[in-house]
C-alpha cells in the first residue's frame, strides 16, 4: 500500500482512481463496508486503484479544539488496519487551519478530481467537506458530473438491523466511555486495544500472586475503556506473530491502595515468567467483568482478583479473529 503525506508526494502515473474520504477512526465495520464498495466499483470501473484520503489531525482538533473526540486509533494503526483492508493507496491530508478554509469546490476540483484523478467517488450518505462543512453529497455530484465521475453515497445504518447505531466512531467511543467492551467489539469486527510501553509500577500484582504488565494512560488522548476490570488478551509488538495472551485486565487507579494514575494493567493468566518491562504492548478488551471498586481489606481484593481471573479464563477459550483495533 502506498501512503502519501502530501498533495505533492501523489504519483504521476495515477491515472484514475476510486476514492473514499473520511477519518477512518477505528477502520470500523462501517469503515470496511466502504472500503468495500469502492473496491466494487473500482472493479466496475476497470480494476483501478482505490485510494482512502484521511486527515491528521482529527478535523475537529483544529476547528474547535474542546470538541475533538478521543482517538481509536493512531495514525500508524489506522494505516495498518486500511493496509489490512485492501486499500491500494492512502493520502494522509495533514489538517491544518489554512485546510480548514479551503472552498469546498476547490477540495473537489481540485484535489478529488485534480491530484487524484478519481473516476468514482464513495462516501457516505451524510458526508461534508470543505470550508465550514458547506459541501456535501449532492454538490459532489454536481461537481462530479460534468466529468462523468460516479459518485456512490450510502446510508449511515447500511449494516441495516438493531446495530446499524454500531457503525459509527462515535458510537464505539460511547460504548467504552461506559466499559461495554464486548460491543465496542462487534462494532468494529475485533476487540478494541490501546499500545504504550510498559512500565514498573508499584508491584503489589507481583506481591499479591498477580504480577500485571502496566501501562500509563493518564495523559493519553487515546480512547481507554471505563475504570473497571476486563477479561481480554496482551500482545508483545517487540516480536513477530507473538501470540495473543489471554489476560484480566484493570483499568484504573487502584483506589484499594489510593492510587492517583490512572492505568491499564494487565495479568496474562498463569504466567509469573514475563518480563515485558520497557516492552511496547498491545491490550485487547474482549468483555467486562466488573466495575471498579474499592475493597476494604487486601484479601477481599485478592479474592475477588481470583474470581476476576477464573471468569476471564472461561470467557478468553478462543484467540481473538482478527487484529485488534487501537492506539
Amino acid at each position: 500500500m502506498q501512503v502519501w503525506h502530501d498533495v505533492a508526494e501523489i504519483a504521476p502515473a495515477v491515472d484514475s482512481t476510486v476514492v473514499t474520504i473520511g477519518n477512518f477512526d477505528g477502520v470500523h465495520l462501517g469503515h470496511r463496508h466502504v472500503i468495500q464498495r469502492s473496491h466494487e466499483l473500482a472493479a466496475d470501473l476497470g480494476g483501478i486503484p482505490v485510494v482512502v484520503v484521511t486527515f491528521e489531525p482529527h478535523p475537529l482538533s483544529v476547528i474547535v479544539p474542546d470538541k475533538a473526540p478521543q482517538s481509536l486509533t493512531s495514525l500508524d494503526r489506522r494505516l495498518e488496519l486500511l493496509d489490512g483492508a485492501g486499500v491500494d493507496a492512502v493520502l494522509v491530508v495533514p489538517f491544518t487551519a489554512d485546510f480548514a478554509r479551503m472552498p469546498a469546490e476547490d477540495f473537489v476540483t481540485d484535489l478529488v478530481l485534480g491530484r487524484l484523478r478519481a473516476a468514482g467517488v464513495v462516501v457516505g450518505e451524510n458526508f461534508h467537506f470543505g470550508h465550514r462543512a458547506l459541501g456535501n453529497v449532492e454538490l459532489l455530484r454536481t461537481l462530479c458530473a460534468d466529468r462523468d465521475v460516479t459518485v456512490v453515497s450510502l446510508p449511515v445504518d447500511s449494516s441495516g438491523g438493531a446495530d446499524s447505531q454500531a457503525w459509527s466512531s462515535s458510537y464505539v467511543r460511547s460504548r467504552l466511555v461506559v466499559g461495554d467492551a464486548a460491543a465496542a467489539a462487534r462494532a468494529l469486527g475485533r476487540p478494541y486495544a490501546v499500545r504504550g510501553e510498559v512500565v514498573r509500577g508499584d508491584q503489589r500484582g507481583r506481591e499479591l500472586g498477580y504480577p500485571t504488565a502496566n501501562v500509563p494512560v493518564a495523559t493519553s488522548r487515546t480512547a481507554v475503556p471505563a475504570d473497571g476490570v476486563y477479561a481480554g488478551w496482551l500482545r508483545r509488538l517487540d516480536e513477530t506473530d507473538a501470540p495473543y495472551l489471554p489476560a484480566a485486565i484493570s483499568v484504573g487507579t487502584n483506589p484499594t491502595f489510593d492510587g492517583t494514575d490512572r492505568r491499564v494493567e494487565a495479568y496474562v493468566l498463569d504466567r509469573t515468567d514475563l518480563e515485558l518491562y520497557d516492552v511496547l504492548v498491545e491490550i485487547a478488551f474482549a468483555d467486562s467483568l466488573r466495575g471498579q471498586v474499592k475493597f476494604d481489606s487486601v484479601d477481599a481484593l485478592v479474592e475477588q482478583m481470583k474470581d476476576d481471573v477464573d471468569r476471564a479464563r472461561d470467557l478468553l477459550t478462543h484467540p481473538p479473529s482478527g487484529a485488534p483495533a487501537g492506539g
